[in-house]
């Protein structure tokens, strides 16, 4: 158990940002999971730079890795061309 007042603060700090990025990342996975299923291509378009700038700040922020955000990125931008 922390005893020093500074790192009761660190703490309480790492909590919320703990919680903080677990909600915008699974905000950004609910929303390649949607993008994945889309069927319709012009939807899929529409979708697609919202989904990337998500992906983007996520990888800004160093809440997932900047080659997983490319990695990402690509295979969804694959996706959205291959449909008909």
């Amino acid at each position: 158990m922390a005893h020093h007042q500074s790192a009761k603060k660190r703490i309480r700090q790492t909590e919320l940002r703990r919680l903080h990025n677990k909600y915008y990342a699974r905000t950004t996975r609910n929303a390649v999971r949607k993008l994945r299923s889309l069927t319709v291509k012009s939807e899929a378009e529409e979708m697609l730079p919202t989904v990337t700038a998500m992906l983007d700040k996520l990888a800004k922020k160093n809440i997932i890795h900047t080659n997983k955000a490319s990695n990402l990125k690509s295979s969804l931008a694959k996706h959205v061309n291959a449909l008909a």
